[in-house]
């Protein structure tokens, strides 16, 4: 009996010592999720449940959209809490933070979603200047702090034309005004020269040029989906965003 007891803790601590050296498990990795501008962390309400079905942790950050440092702070502090590997997603604006964010040792993955992905140096609102004005963007309006919000019938028709007229009056009521100021602000580091990509382009995207996405998935040589949705493919085809998160967390 005692020589069994023996065997069976010799054998449980030769799988412990296997295991210790096996590549982080999904149920490790915490998928943390960064909105972009005129949205908060709400805006991956349909993505979220999708993911924590799977195993996983799931934190969304809120942006205070006052700045690029600002923004990357929030992220950090979201990144720093988490134990295990992190599979970093940003969406839009989000992608800006997500840049800038993403060099940590924790950091698993980048996961750009209809997203801006700078180089070192560059401003939002300088990369699309060899593109046309896209029709959300031209409709933009700024209150008397410098805030830029999207109208109502912009946000129906510009930002979110492939959901219900309800979950598009809601976009629109709880969307997060950003400073004007923050699409000058420039990166520091571009994370994604160190970290493996994924990029969903939004192929009827009418707030950056679908050809200016294309152009940053392939810029970061990153894993592309191209969905044929508005700029909000997490609310519009979640399924389809939760999908490329898992590849990204699964991924070896």
């Amino acid at each position: 009996m005692k020589r069994t007891a023996i065997a069976l803790a010799a054998t449980l601590l030769s799988a412990a010592a296997l295991n210790a050296g096996a590549a982080t498990p999904a149920s490790d990795t915490t998928v943390v999720l960064v909105h972009g501008a005129f949205a908060d962390g709400s805006s991956w309400e349909k993505v979220i449940p999708l993911l924590q079905a799977k195993g996983l942790k799931v934190v969304a950050v809120q942006n205070p959209l006052t700045s690029l440092a600002d923004d990357v702070a929030a992220a950090k502090r979201v990144i720093d809490a988490q134990t295990g590997k992190v599979v970093l997603v940003g969406h839009s604006w989000g992608g800006m933070v997500i840049t800038e964010a993403g060099t940590s040792d924790k950091i698993k993955a980048l996961v750009y979603v209809a997203a801006f992905a700078p180089s070192e140096g560059e401003a939002a609102g300088a990369l699309g200047k060899n593109y046309a004005v896209p029709p959300g963007i031209a409709s933009l309006q700024a209150d008397a702090g410098g805030y830029l919000w999207v109208p109502a019938d912009s946000i129906a028709k510009n930002f979110a034309q492939d959901v219900s007229p309800a979950t598009a009056a809601l976009i629109a009521a709880t969307q997060g005004p950003i400073a004007a100021k923050a699409f000058g602000d420039v990166t520091t580091v571009a994370a994604w020269k160190t970290k493996p990509s994924y990029y969903i382009v939004a192929a009827n995207d009418r707030m950056i040029a679908p050809d200016l996405e294309r152009a940053f998935a392939k810029k970061l040589n990153a894993v592309t989906t191209t969905l044929q949705s508005s700029h909000v493919p997490m609310v519009s085809q979640p399924e389809k965003v939760a999908d490329v998160i898992l590849a990204a967390v699964n991924a070896k």
